[in-house]
């Protein structure tokens, strides 16, 4: 909270920014800051994010802020996300973009420059979907702390890259190592999805203190790439839909040997690739392997291709329009 600048949160009404959110709201009113603590959230129409971080902003009588994106205000700036990010993967490529229009909305719209987020805690308390699936404690102990090891490389690429673009400093509570390190010292049993839960001992430790709303404390975990779009028309489709027409059976076909290291696998990801060479010829190492669900056989990194998923009950509003840019 140290900081000379107004500081504000992402609030994608997920568990983890909500709780952010609620935290940095709390100790704002302790330190007696003398502002409402601003957020915001993005989204196309009919996106569960925008609902959902609607009803935390509420809760919490933050200065909330909603900004939506077209399909194609989305696909414009794929390039511009590749370019800052230096990478080319697929699921970062995807969430990039959101959190891209939404630092561009807050560095040119408001006086904001620290910009609190929930990145990390899907890492270190196993949010991800897949993590129903690990077959043992330990082994689900030990992917965790690899995705840990391996932040640099994808969600904190994303989420550095993609807020240093517009020139705001980023800060990420759940990384605190402090924090990170008590809670990987807990039994690898107690930190596995309970009850059909991901992240249900953090959840159960927030139980009865109104930081935020109970449903929200247990929505089903929704990856930020798929909740800025509605379950009807999913960010990861509109991309794979746009760049079938794009890039040519030929070309996808021929992809070992135009791009024999990490080859692409489909169309989406051989536009990407394309792109990044464009950049950065020759650095495809910078992107080690593609990031992918463990122990399902995924071929696609979206949570929502997957069977555990769960679409959260938050009524799905229309975006007011009121702060879109």
């Amino acid at each position: 909270m140290m900081g000379v600048r107004r500081i504000g949160c992402l609030l994608s009404g997920g568990l983890d920014s909500s709780l952010v959110a609620a935290l940095v709201c709390k100790v704002a009113k302790e330190m007696k800051l003398g502002y409402k603590i601003q957020t915001f959230a993005i989204g196309m129409d009919g996106s569960p994010d925008i609902a959902a971080a609607r009803k935390v902003a509420e809760h919490l009588d933050t200065d909330h802020h909603e900004v939506s994106f077209t399909a194609q205000e989305g696909l414009e700036a794929i390039k511009e996300v590749i370019y800052h990010n230096e990478s080319y993967d697929i699921t970062t490529t995807r969430a990039s973009v959101g959190m891209y229009l939404l630092s561009k909305y807050i560095s040119t719209k408001t006086d904001n420059i620290i910009i609190f987020s929930g990145e990390g805690a899907d890492e270190v308390a196993q949010g991800y979907i897949y993590f129903h699936k690990a077959p043992t404690p330990e082994d689900a102990d030990i992917e965790s702390r690899r995705l840990l090891s391996d932040l640099y490389l994808y969600d904190n690429l994303r989420a550095d890259r993609t807020t240093a673009a517009h020139g705001l400093e980023l800060r990420v509570p759940f990384l605190d190592h402090q924090f990170t390190s008590y809670y990987l010292s807990l039994p690898a049993a107690s930190r596995q999805p309970q009850e059909g839960v991901e992240k249900h001992l953090l959840r159960s430790s927030f139980t009865g203190l109104d930081l935020i709303p109970d449903d929200i404390l247990w929505r089903p975990k929704e990856a930020f790439s798929d909740g800025v779009s509605s379950k009807k028309k999913s960010w990861f489709e509109i991309i794979q839909k746009h760049f079938e027409k794009t890039i040519s059976d030929q070309d996808l076909a021929s992809a070992s040997k135009t791009y024999p290291e990490n080859t692409p696998l489909s169309k989406e990801g051989y536009y990407y690739r394309q792109v990044f060479e464009s950049y950065f010829a020759g650095q495809a190492h910078l992107t080690p392997y593609m990031w992918m669900p463990k122990w399902i056989g995924a071929t696609d990194p979206s949570a929502r291709t997957l069977s555990h998923y769960k679409e959260s009950d938050v009524e799905k509003p229309t975006i007011t329009g009121k702060d879109e840019d």
